[in-house]
């Protein structure tokens, strides 16, 4: 079964390249589970929220947590990312023609998040697409112990490698 990754270069590319694909294969009638990732931006002195909406048709969750201006640390709200990843779940058990999750970061890296998710879709013969940072690609890659397919963060590239492994995994 395949699963492939795309990163793009510039600071929340991979979000606006993957949601864009999302509406292009729901105009097409796919049947996705996952996440896509929405950035809201804030007043300039602040950091962005993060918003996921989970596939097909929601809801969205704020995965982000303000933590002040001068704060450091991880702003992933942990709770909300898991809520996401249970409805994703969910869907997946629905039927699903291909799994989406939005990045492949720091939780997943260190064994949480979607980790379990992108294995079950898998197991289900559903192909996953995952976006990647650079920060946690080669945990992605070990992760997918070598498997995993990089597509550049090009649409009608990734948009192909999509509705090919659709046709592929009906047929197996």
């Amino acid at each position: 079964m395949k699963i492939a990754y795309t990163l793009a270069s510039g600071r929340g590319e991979t979000n606006i390249i993957v949601a864009d694909l999302v509406r292009e294969l729901q105009t097409r009638g796919v049947k996705l589970c996952g996440t896509v990732q929405i950035d809201i931006d804030r007043d300039k002195n602040e950091k962005c929220d993060m918003d996921v909406t989970v596939l097909p048709g929601g809801p969205t969750i704020r995965i982000s947590q303000s933590l002040g201006q001068a704060s450091r640390g991880c702003r992933l709200d942990p709770e909300a990312l898991e809520q996401a990843v249970a409805l994703t779940e969910k869907a997946l058990d629905d039927g699903a023609d291909l799994l989406i999750v939005n990045k492949f970061g720091k939780h997943e890296a260190d064994g949480r998040g979607f980790r379990n998710t992108i294995a079950r879709a898998l197991e289900l013969g559903v192909p996953v697409l995952v976006g990647a940072n650079k920060l946690n690609v080669d945990a992605l890659v070990e992760f997918c112990g070598g498997i995993a397919e990089p597509i550049p963060a090009e649409p009608d590239r990734l948009l192909q490698w999509a509705l090919d492994e659709i046709v592929m995994s009906k047929v197996a």
